[in-house]
């Protein structure tokens, strides 16, 4: 009985620390890129404020992923096995490339497959609340970027405040981006460990047969032992991944780099709070990269200056190899009796 218990979480803990290692990029990014914080004191400062984030706000997401999209009686040892380690390969896969990946949608394809083959997708979260919130936050963070660098950052920028060096070289303005960077970690926390969190905790309940009432409690424990691997999946794999992206974000200027920040990690933690959507933090922070570089540098050289473009084949590709491993995995699994 303990072994095959403890298999999950084993997993569990696996997909923590790539997803510490793809979460790093988008959260110390600006402040990495700036030189403003060393790279030995990232680790410590993403998994403390992503542990911090997960307890206060990763219930709802947790529910989400782990009773709103596949019939939560299904969700055995085996099951979430399957799912998490599904998840854990393309995620391990996009960390090798540098490529920051969509931790929440590369989870869902993977609970997704097993829903499909068994005909037990609740297809109204999918269709109805999860997917439309895929489309429209990008958009949303595109668009808030552009008109914030457009009517409000441009005239700053044309008085000469952005290129100041009394500025950009203020401890305030250093430590706002600091600031920006762990509260894009806290709203990594809000959202991605429910990914691990959320299909551990209905397992849990399931086979050790504990009422419902105590899902917060069983929720709590899971995030204890799920959410420090973040931390260590950031000093083991960040490095590669916050470089490639702080090469991005070093074409703007510190004043942008909060603005991108701040949009994308307030749209995330709405995601979280309101709905419980499972939503991609990556994928924000890019629309808003895009969104402040059109008003500044035009839509053409946007893409000729950064290598954003390159994201998308591995946003495309990482889900649905997530997907198809948890399909194939389940389709074995359950031809050997083991679902």
């Amino acid at each position: 009985m303990l072994i095959p218990f403890i298999i999950p979480f084993i997993i569990a803990i696996f997909l923590a620390i790539n997803m510490g290692g793809s979460g790093t990029g988008p959260s110390f990014s600006a402040a990495f890129g700036a030189n403003i914080i060393r790279k030995g004191l990232i680790p410590g400062l993403f998994g403390s404020m992503v542990f911090i984030g997960a307890v206060i706000g990763g219930s709802e997401t947790a529910k989400t992923i782990g009773q709103g999209l596949l019939q939560p009686e299904m969700i055995t040892f085996h099951m979430v096995s399957i799912i998490l380690f599904s998840v854990a390969i393309s995620l391990l896969i996009a960390n090798l490339f540098g490529i920051p990946q969509s931790t929440s949608q590369s989870t869902v394809l993977a609970v997704i497959a097993p829903a499909i083959y068994f005909d037990a997708l609740n297809s109204h979260k999918l269709i109805v609340e999860i997917l439309p919130t895929w489309f429209i936050m990008p958009i949303i963070s595109f668009s808030l970027a552009f008109l914030i660098g457009k009517y409000i950052y441009k005239p700053i920028r044309r008085r000469g405040y952005t290129i100041s060096r009394q500025v950009n070289e203020s401890y305030v303005l250093k430590g706002l981006v600091i600031f920006m960077s762990m509260y894009v970690a806290f709203s990594i926390g809000t959202n991605n460990v429910a990914n691990a969190v959320g299909p551990l905790s209905t397992m849990a309940m399931n086979e050790l047969q504990i009422n419902s009432k105590y899902t917060t409690h069983i929720m709590i424990l899971a995030t204890l032992i799920v959410a420090p691997s973040f931390g260590i999946g950031s000093s083991l794999l960040g490095y590669k991944v916050v470089r490639n992206t702080g090469k991005e974000i070093v074409l703007f200027g510190k004043i942008e780099a909060i603005i991108i920040a701040f949009l994308s990690a307030s749209l995330l933690l709405s995601a979280s709070l309101i709905k419980g959507i499972p939503t991609s933090l990556v994928q924000l922070n890019v629309g808003a990269i895009i969104g402040i570089g059109v008003a500044k540098l035009g839509f053409k050289n946007i893409f000729k200056k950064t290598q954003v473009n390159k994201f998308f084949i591995m946003w495309l590709f990482a889900p649905l190899i997530s997907f198809i491993i948890s399909f194939i995995l389940t389709y074995l699994a359950n031809k050997l009796h083991l679902l």
